[in-house]
Formats: C-alpha cells, structure tokens, sequence
C-alpha cells in the first residue's frame, strides 16, 4: 500500500470502544485524514485505558468491541476509502492473573511451555530468589501479610484447583505442592489423582483434566466438599500451625512473593522501564514472536489492519532483526489480502527516540518513526534562543542543579541506585560471566565491573545501540567515544583498563571474529543485556526524572526534546525535512501524542516566553514577592520550593483557558484541580522532594494548597496580573500554533493529528492529555459555513485551527504524489524581518507549493510596539521582506481559493502571516 496521506490517532477504552470510532468516520473522511490509528486493540487488563498492557495476544479486546466491532469498523472505513494502523506491543505484556501465559509459567515454573516467553532470569545469585520467578506483589513485608490473612489457600470448586489468595487475586500453586495441600482431604480417587504430578511441562494436559474430574466430582459428592474445606482450613494463617503449613506450602512454588518495595532490588525478570506488572518478552525467539504476532498477521491477511506501529522498540534484544522479520512475514501474507483492501508493503513505523545527531537506520526496512523528532524540531525551530540568556539567569537564580546535561546524569546515576539495582545487578553479571570465560580475565572483580558500568550508563548520550556481530558502526563508535570520555572522568585509576575493555566487550571488538564457544557466547549475552538496559535507564532519567527537574523552560522539556538548546537556527530546521524527505518520507509527523507531556498548543505558548524573556523575568520575580505569604510551612520545607514555583507559574501561564475570565470561580477550580494532578505528578517524578515509592505527602498537599490559594479568588492582584499576562502573549502564542499546524502538514512525511487537537489543546501529561474528546462539536464547526474573518474574530473557539487543518489535509488530497514524494526546497528570505520567516517549497516535475510561516510573532509585534489581539499580524510589519519564489511569474492558487500573481517574489506586506501558495498540473 501506499503510506498513508495523514492520520488520526484514537486512543481506545471502554469509555471509546471501536463502535464510537465508527459513528465519527464521516467527520474523520470530511476532515482529510486517509487512515485511523489505533492504539493497541488486543486484550489488555480490564479497565485498561491505554492497551498497553497486553494480557491476551490472541483476541481483540472485549471491551473496545471484540472483532465484531473491529470488523464493523473497516468495513466503514473501506466505505469511504479509508485505512487502518495498529498499535502493537512486541517489548512486554501485562502480566497477573489475567495473563494465562504467565499463570502457566507460575504454576509449573521453568517447565511451563511459556517460560522461555519472558524474559526471566532463573539463576538470580540471591538464593531467596533462584530457580524462582520474584513477585513483588505484597503491599506490606511478607510476614505481615501472612499473619493478616491477607494470603491464604482456598478451593475453587468450579474449576477444581486450590489456589493462593493474595487480596483480590489467586495465585495457581505447583502440581506437587497441589497434592500434597489436597492430602488432608483423605482418600478420593478424584483426589489421588494429583497425587503423581511432579511439575513436568509434558503433564500440564493431564493436570488440568484432573481438575476437571475434581471440579464434577465435588459438584456431586457434598463430603467431598467438606473434606477440601478442612485441607483448606489446615492451612488458615489464623493460627500458628495453620501458618506455618501455609507459609510451607508457599515456599513449595516456582515463585517468591515479597514486599513490592524490594522489586528493583531483586526482581529476576525484565520489566517495561520500572513497572513491576509489565514483564519484558523475548520476541527473539521465534516461538514467542509467531505466538504474540499470530493475531495481529491473522488481522493483516484479512486485511483487516494495513500497517503497525511497534512499541517501544529500543527494549527489544534485537530491534532490527525483529523489525526485519516483520517486514517478511507481512510481506508474505500481502498476496491473501482481500481485493478490496490496499494493495503494495504494510505500513510499519517504530517508537524509537532519536537523540541528538541520531537518525534511524535505514536497514530495518521500516517506514520511519512515530514522530517524536519532528515534534522537537518543529517546536524548537518557533522558540527564541535570543531568550536564552535571560532563561539561564533566572533558572540558576532559583535553582543550584546545574544545566540540563548535569541533571540527566544525576538523575541516571540516581535511577541505577533507586530503580534499577536488579537491571544493573544482572547486566554486571553478565560482563562478569563474559569476564570469567576468558581466562585473560578471570581476575576481574564483580565489584569493578559494577563500577565501570555505571560510568558508562550514567554518561550514555543515546537511549541505545545497535551492535551485532560486526561490532560497532560508525553511529554507535561515536556513542561510545562520548560515552566513554565522560566515564573515564569518574572511574578510578584502577579501573580504567577495565573501562576500556568492558568497552572492547561491548561491540568494540566483533563478535565475528571470535571462535563459537563460551567466550563469545558470554560476550553476546553481555552485549544483549547491555544494550536492552541502556534505554530504560534513558528514559525513566531524561524523560520522566530531569525532564521534571529541569525547569528553564518547560516547552522545551518534551518526549523526545533536546531541553539544552532553546531553539533551532531555520538552515538547521530546513535540513532535517530534507533529509527526511531523502531516507524517510513517509516518517510520521506528530506534535501530539498519547505520551506528551504539554499539549501542543500550551507547549507553543510557553514558547513565547523565550520572545520576551527578560519581561517574563521581571514578571516571575513580581510573582514570587507578592505570592510569599501564600507558601506553606510543611514540616521539612516551605512549599513550593522556588524552581517548582516557577515551573508551576509557566504551567498556569501555558495553561490558562482562553475562555476563562478571571471572575469565573467553577473555571478557576477546574483548572486548579487539573494543575494539581499535574503537579502532583511532576513532583514525584522529579524524585527531588518527593517520588512514587515514598511520597512526601505534607509537601505535595503544601504545594497544592499554594496553587489553590493562587487561584481561589482570595488574590484579585495576582490573578488580574497573570490574565493581562496570558492576553499579551496568547494571540501570538496561537499565531506559532498555527504556523506548527502547516509545518506539520507540509513539510515531507505523513501528518497524524492526536485525537482532538484540531481544536486547541492545552492539555497536560497523561491522564490529563487523554480526556474525553467533544467530536459532537468539532463535527459541527467542520460543517459551518463561517467565513475566514469570523472565525479570526472568534479565534479562541479554536475553529481556526480546524479550518486549517481541513484546508491543508485537502490540498494534500488533492495532491498526493507531491506530498509524498516531493522534493523539499528551502526559499531565499529577504528584507528587515527575514528573521521572522520560514519559507520553503515542496516539488515535484511541474507541481508545486510554497509554504511561508511566520517565526517569533510576540517579539516582531512588541519590537513595534504593536499589541496583537488575535493570531494575525499586521502588515505593516514587514516592510521590505519578502519571499523569492521558484518558477518566476506565474499565478498560485491560494489555500483559501483565490488567486495571486506574482513576479518571483511574495512580498509580506500584502500577504497573511501564514501562506501557502499552489500550482498544480
């Protein structure tokens, strides 16, 4: 098939089950967008409001619909020509009672036929823990969840198994600890029949028919009954013997139940990050990938899905292998696809973070990438770096942490101690086996070895690498050259040989030119375990830790986002759509996603802080001296401490409602309660004061009072200044909103568009960022018939932006190929304001389109003295400025259907702000 032309990305629940997406597909159509993108559909945990946690890879989910609705659903959008992306999982699934892979590995532990599906490490050293899957399920330390009841045997007569209760849940017990708990129940056939089960995989057919037997003969013998009620009652943690027979047969399973908080300390399977119940597959293994991929090539043979998007794909053992075998197997199933579905390769994009100077290798054979780099690009490129003088000065005024690089190493070097002690443990392990098996070196130390990795993950530039037997390529030479030189800083001077030949380990010496055997067996293993740990350690420290430390300016502190540089030059913006149009065009544009942690329109409106910097800097400084009465006295500190109150004020400041007036005390409150889970939130992500696993509450709910206090009317001043603040900076901040709207629709890849954001979105972090989206009234502004100076004059209902969106989607209907295949030409600027102007051209033979947007609104207005009351500027402006366009006198098409004739130059003064220009065969 083609790629798509643009998309809409839907994020399902019960709450948005397949059928509500059905009932929206004619506004989906009229709106542009050639293809739903669907956030994962198979069967996840009940209640699940993301999919991401996969419990069941062989059936659509039940609470979106089933297959049922999801076969309702494509056949609505083949009615109208449209197509459908699914959301995969192939890192991890959800794991607990709902899983019955994981059941399955619980009940009969290493020889269950599902063990080797996880990623589990059964020669943990702790002898609590080997040859035993870790649960750290218990919500208080073991002995006291014992002695509580909170953990105790019982029977399940309709499925004819004991079972551990632990809370809420049952826990399957081993075949042979199963018998032996059942022999207080005297002699029964239907009982003795447990009694020859010793735990073999080969037996699990038999076990469960035995169950069977149990579960028909309890249904009609009542003493059978009483007597499994007594074996039951031998066991009741109530009293001492009852307890320790239970904790005897608890010790008898394949696993090990412990306190949650020991988790990172010892857990022996890898997770998803640090989430304890999202346990790491090994897709590796063929097996596990045709058994988790089973539904969704079933889906694409009866083409019922035309592309996937992979999850996640940095956790994976082998990212472009995996990808690979994907391209061939649905590349294989291309020729039993229905007649009436799109034709030609799947779709296939991969969540991958790219870092600085980082590209995605083009030998995946994937489509792109979810779109994260546009989204820091496109936002970079309309901030101000002229503002970054007064932003470091009035960040280091509040704050002693350092620049942003400083808190990402801080915080990866406190995510080893306080996350990943178990991952960093296994990982040294593994170098130490790696170590051991070549005798050069079998006098190196576990405790060195520890050290130098450390180093090295503290210092690592990337979230990962990519090497195989070949060694390194020159992409990941250079990160390690990087990643090494900050290490070699810190090590001791007795450990930097280690350092550099932990270095030759880990892909500096290829694994090619080893000879099979233990050696490179343990250096493959190593390398492995290395590589799937480096992207985790990433992502919990940059994004999710300094991401909520780090506070200069928090438009810059996105998924995906560089926050060291403020802005991005425009020669730097043109040349990454211009590589993208060479090696990716059909990479996915996003500036909004399920992940975001600022709403791409709330995002923009920090952004014209940096246009103003120094004013913004007088005003924080006005804030925080009126507002010090209002901090709170907690028992540790006053709340807030002074960077959270500045991050706090770009919060309000970014999301303010447009249509909230000061004297509505219900809008205020609604915005308070919003700003406090996000706060809430950012302070325990932050892990400074506070942090999921020990939360200090008495600070959260000082910080939460003070925001409150800001908001609940009792401080007119304050409230009346920071309104006049939002309504100086808001018109402008709209204006670079729209200009991000065309960048993304028209630069080279495949726009998608987060579900609703075609009005404003001033949304915060997740849950926040997935709230109910009102399609009632986007469906009905598309259908309006308001001309351009109403919807202007009314700019705040956010029906410009969708006017927009519906115009731009159009002209890419309209011309496909070009925007799809075209190339990208960046346009000579000049005059007084070229600064201001980012000019390009899309091509291809005789089409084309010229897209002029506007760049720093607020300081080209305020330099003139000029207050904007509405995302348009006035023309006077400009002055000489002006655009050279390609091609010489012709006639363009404008995007609002007139016509403009030019001479080879587009001269600002008598254009809008936003323009872009048509010729099309």
């Amino acid at each position: 098939m083609t790629a798509p032309r643009a998309t809409v990305r839907l994020q399902f629940h019960s709450g948005f089950p397949l059928d509500a997406a059905l009932a929206r597909l004619d506004y989906f159509a009229a709106l542009g967008v050639s293809h739903v993108y669907a956030s994962p559909l198979l069967t996840s945990r009940a209640g699940s409001m993301h999919g991401y946690d996969v419990v069941d890879c062989n059936a659509i989910d039940p609470e979106v619909g089933g297959e049922d609705a999801l076969r309702r659903l494509v056949a609505g959008l083949r009615e109208r020509g449209m197509g459908l992306i699914l959301d995969i999982v192939p890192n991890h699934m959800g794991v607990g009672s709902e899983n019955g892979w994981w059941m399955d590995v619980l009940r009969w532990g290493r020889e269950s036929a599902y063990a080797r599906h996880f990623d589990i490490d059964w020669r943990a050293p702790d002898p609590l823990v080997r040859g035993k899957l870790l649960l750290p399920n218990l919500g208080a330390p073991y002995a006291e969840v014992l002695a509580a009841g909170d953990l105790r045997l019982q029977f399940d007569a309709d499925a004819g198994a004991l079972g551990l209760r632990l809370y809420e849940s049952v826990l399957p017990l081993s075949p042979a600890s199963h018998a032996q708990a059942l022999t207080d129940a005297g002699g029964h056939p239907a009982v003795d029949a447990f009694g020859r089960f010793t735990g073999r995989r080969m037996e699990a057919a038999a076990f469960a028919a035995a169950q069977r037997a149990l579960a028909g003969a309890v249904a009609a013998e009542p003493d059978l009954r009483a007597a499994l009620e007594r074996a039951v009652a031998a066991h009741d943690p109530g009293d001492e013997a009852g307890r320790a027979r239970l904790h005897a047969l608890v010790e008898r399973q394949h696993y090990r139940l412990v306190h949650w908080k020991l988790a990172s300390d010892l857990v022996n399977y890898r997770r998803f990050f640090d989430i304890n119940d999202l346990a790491g597959l090994r897709i590796e293994r063929n097996p596990v990938f045709e058994d988790t991929h089973a539904t969704i090539f079933r889906l694409y043979a009866e083409g019922l899905i035309d592309g996937v998007r992979c999850d996640h794909v940095d956790g994976l053992a082998d990212p472009r292998g995996y990808c690979r075998k994907l391209r061939r197997r649905l590349s294989s199933l291309e020729k039993q696809r229905p007649a009436d579905a799109p034709k030609g390769p799947a779709y296939v994009l991969v969540e991958k973070i790219l870092g600085e100077g980082e590209s995605l290798r083009t030998d995946w054979e994937t489509d792109g990438t979810t779109g994260y780099e546009f989204m820091d690009q496109a936002a970079a490129v309309l901030h101000d770096a002229r503002g970054e003088p007064a932003l470091d000065a009035l960040w280091r005024s509040v704050s002693d942490g350092g620049d942003f690089g400083t808190q990402a190493r801080n915080a990866r070097r406190q995510i080893l101690v306080d996350s990943f002690v178990a991952e960093l443990g296994r990982t040294a392990r593994a170098l130490f086996d790696a170590a051991r098996a070549d005798l050069a070196t079998r006098d190196v130390s576990l405790a060195a070895l520890h050290r130098v990795l450390v180093e090295i993950l503290v210092h690592f530039p990337v979230y990962r690498t990519y090497i195989g037997v070949l060694g390194r390529d020159a992409v990941d030479e250079a990160v390690f050259a990087r990643a090494l030189a900050g290490a070699r800083e810190r090590v001791r001077i007795e450990d930097q040989a280690l350092l550099e030949r932990v270095a030759d380990w880990l892909g500096g010496e290829p694994l090619r030119a080893l000879p099979p055997g233990p050696v490179r067996h343990a250096r493959e293993r190593a390398l492995r375990m290395f590589q799937q740990a480096t992207s985790p350690v990433a992502a919990k420290a940059v994004e999710d830790t300094a991401g909520y430390r780090y506070g200069r300016l928090l438009s810059r502190n996105e998924v995906g986002a560089e926050p060291q540089h403020i802005g991005l030059a425009v020669e730097a913006f043109h040349a990454a759509c211009a590589a993208r149009a060479e090696t990716v065009p059909d990479n996915l544009l996003a500036t909004a996603t399920h992940d975001h942690k600022r709403g791409e329109d709330l995002r923009l409106r920090i952004a014209a802080l940096s246009e103003i910097a120094g004013d913004w800097t007088s005003q924080v400084r006005q804030w925080r001296a009126r507002n010090d009465v209002l901090r709170i006295d907690t028992p540790e500190r006053r709340a807030p401490a002074p960077q959270d109150e500045l991050m706090l004020y770009q919060m309000l400041v970014g999301a303010w409602p447009l249509d909230l007036r000061v004297d509505d005390a219900n809008g205020r409150d609604a915005l308070a309660d919003r700003l406090a889970g996000w706060q809430r939130k950012a302070l325990r992500e932050g892990k400074r004061r506070s942090r999921w696993t020990s939360p200090d509450e008495p600070y959260e709910d000082g910080c939460e009072a003070f925001l409150r206090r800001l908001l609940d009317g009792s401080q007119p001043e304050f409230l009346a200044s920071l309104d006049a603040f939002v309504a100086r900076i808001a018109p402008a901040a709209a204006l670079s909103s729209l200009a991000q709207v065309v960048l993304r629709l028209t630069t080279p890849g495949v726009p998608d568009l987060y579900q609703g954001t075609e009005f404003w979105d001033f949304s915060m972090v997740d849950p926040d960022n997935r709230r109910p989206v009102d399609f009632d009234a986007r469906e009905r502004a598309l259908a309006e018939a308001a001309d351009d100076s109403e919807l202007l004059s009314r700019w705040r209902d956010g029906r410009i932006k969708q006017r927009l969106v519906a115009r731009l989607l159009d002209l890419r209907r309209r011309a496909p190929a070009l925007f799809a295949r075209g190339g990208y030409r960046p346009l000579a600027v000049a005059g007084a304001q070229a600064g201001h102007v980012i000019a390009f051209a899309r091509e291809r033979g005789d089409a084309r389109v010229v897209v002029v947007v506007p760049r720093h609104p607020l300081a080209l207005a305020e330099a003139a003295g000029v207050h904007l009351e509405r995302p348009a500027l006035p023309q006077g402006l400009w002055g000489d400025t002006h655009v050279v366009l390609p091609g010489g006198a012709r006639t363009w098409r404008t995007l609002e259907g007139g016509t403009l004739q030019s001479d080879g130059r587009l001269a600002l003064q008598a254009t809008p702000p936003i323009a872009v220009l048509a010729a099309l065969a």
